[in-house]
């Protein structure tokens, strides 16, 4: 499977773009950032490591609760350079960095540079509890460093990186008797090309960025599969705030140009590459990334938008299951995902995509189960109080706190159980009739199916209607872009990412994407005083792309640089 395979490591741009215009492209922004970074830190840098952004083409909110998606890795990219820092470039400070000290730039001028270290907590576990933690990502690490959630910053995605490497790799008890076992002092110089705040998952692309490069730089990186990758980003990227779900770490490190990604995480994380269709002799088509340029900071806004819908669907889950009769314990924190195994009798080994798409169909009715009542509640309101909402799990006051809310912050007047359940199934659903309109249409052994994109599109026009209604993740200027953009020819369009803001994306015919793009930009107003490069910036059609790569040889990277001027 793919999420078993290892990281690819390359030695030459054309091992890892094999289009020769894509490689002679970032041929010459692989130069800059290792001349750059010569430049800076007074030595050259030993590695290279990249991770993509990604574009969710459907199944939004529904990772965390695990049921499946479909996402793509995209073209725009972090890279770092990457090197152990020399003595002669520390001004001084070698007694701070023989402890994994680090210098992290940024080409982007905004971003300051930085310079922090970590430090072993006093008490460490003893040595059972260190090689109970090396077998789990949940482990906490015996390693510190302060990373403020209030106040994001741009190193705090570099220290998340940072934990799990430490967590796993650099047991505190062999690291307090043996100076060897530390962590080596690092370099970092970080550039990017995935608009932050735009739902293209640029805070994943730098979590596992981040990670590779202290891998690699620490030599670690050896027997690291696609999959571990992924659960080692998910829980770092957790240390900045977000209750992520793992879709868009999977689709930053498994992806491959060509392919999406049916990414599936119950029982356990499984990625299955599915080519999108490709005509043959009709015009082919490509998905367009369109920001809304209203910034989606999920971790600023995360307990009235991000983390609050996790809470909502983790206790309507509950919820649903005491309506079901299904008896849980007072401890259990059940996901929609593993009540609907529970109430159809599965295996633990979980099911198929068939048997889950029969599955769902039948539990579907159910879900009507989470609607209130309409007495003693306004005109329209579906959602519950917190003190109906304790009554409906079950539970005391404590232990509803201690089980869903000691964990995470959140706040709301209503929470919205019915919605988010009915948006959860029903998502889950378009997904694997998506996965399968491209495996019908792949299996074809002439030209593609005629309706082949358009009915990719509804799926993903029926998506964007649940995420705005029912998930209630859009918001205006995302809905304004959908309509536009359908308007303007495109088989469907929806919102991508955790939204409230971000890009939308189009699935658009390739011959038409430069009348698109016009289309678009003389009917969204933020746009019409967009040209050249900041248009570019906003909206622009790519391609799927390999997903992340561990180290490139910097000595072969910049012959081939040369080369290409």
């Amino acid at each position: 499977m793919a999420a078993q395979l290892p990281i690819p490591v390359f030695t030459s741009l054309d091992q890892a773009f094999p289009d020769l215009q894509t490689a002679a492209i970032q041929g010459v922004r692989y130069k800059e950032v290792v001349e750059e970074y010569e430049k800076r830190f007074g030595h050259k840098p030993t590695y290279i490591a990249r991770a993509p952004g990604r574009v969710n083409l459907i199944g939004e909110h529904i990772d965390y609760v695990l049921f499946g998606a479909f996402p793509a890795a995209i073209e725009r990219d972090i890279l770092i350079a990457c090197g152990p820092s020399l003595p002669s470039s520390t001004s001084g400070a070698a007694e701070t960095l023989t402890v994994g000290g680090v210098r992290a730039e940024n080409l982007n001028p905004k971003y300051a540079p930085q310079t922090f270290a970590p430090m072993l907590k006093t008490a460490g576990p003893s040595a059972q509890e260190e090689a109970d933690a090396a077998s789990t990502v949940h482990a906490e690490s015996a390693w510190h460093l302060d990373i403020n959630t209030r106040e994001l910053r741009w190193e705090s995605y570099i220290k998340a990186g940072y934990y799990g490497v430490l967590s796993r790799f650099f047991p505190a008890a062999l690291a307090e008797t043996d100076k060897q076992a530390h962590p080596v002092p690092v370099d970092l110089l970080f550039t990017g090309s995935v608009p932050s705040g735009s739902g293209l998952s640029s805070s994943a692309a730098m979590v596992v960025a981040s990670t590779l490069a202290f891998l690699t730089v620490n030599n670690k990186l050896d027997g690291v599969t696609k999959g571990s990758l992924v659960e080692m980003a998910m829980e770092n990227e957790k240390r900045v705030g977000v209750n992520s779900g793992g879709l868009d770490q999977a689709a930053s490190v498994i992806c491959t140009p060509h392919s999406a990604l049916y990414v599936t995480f119950y029982p356990k994380l499984d990625a299955e590459l599915i080519p999108l269709p490709t005509p043959r002799t009709s015009p082919r088509a490509v998905f367009v990334c369109a920001n809304s340029l209203v910034v989606s900071d999920k971790v600023v806004s995360a307990k009235w938008h991000y983390n609050l819908r996790v809470v909502e669907t983790l206790v309507g889950a509950r919820v649903l299951a005491n309506k079901l009769g299904i008896t849980l314990g007072p401890n259990e924190r059940p996901t929609f995902r593993v009540i609907l195994s529970r109430w159809l009798g599965a295996p633990e080994s979980g099911l198929d995509a068939d048997g889950l798409k029969v599955g769902i169909e039948r539990f579907l009715p159910e879900v009507e189960k989470l609607r209130p009542p309409r007495e003693g509640r306004p005109a329209g309101e579906e959602g519950v109080t917190l003190d109906e909402l304790v009554e409906l799990s079950g539970l005391s006051k404590e232990q509803f706190h201690k089980v869903y809310l000691s964990w995470v912050e959140v706040e709301a007047e209503y929470f919205q159980l019915y919605k988010r359940a009915r948006h959860v199934f029903t998502e889950a659903l378009r997904v694997i009739e998506f996965r399968e309109v491209c495996l019908r249409a792949n299996a074809a052994s002439g030209e593609l199916p005629a309706d082949t994109l358009v009915k990719l599109g509804e799926l993903m026009d029926q998506s964007h209607e649940s995420c705005s209604t029912l998930c209630e993740s859009s918001c205006p200027e995302v809905d304004a872009l959908c309509r536009l953009a359908k308007s303007a020819g495109a088989f469907g369009s929806r919102i991508t990412g955790a939204g409230w803001g971000g890009c939308t994306v189009s699935l658009v015919a390739e011959d038409k994407v430069g009348e698109f793009i016009q289309k678009v930009k003389e009917g969204y107003e933020p746009y019409r005083a967009l040209e050249g490069e900041k248009l570019r910036e906003a909206i622009f059609a790519t391609k799927p792309s390999a997903g992340a790569f561990g180290e490139l040889f910097v000595a072969l990277l910049l012959d081939m640089c040369s080369c290409w001027g």
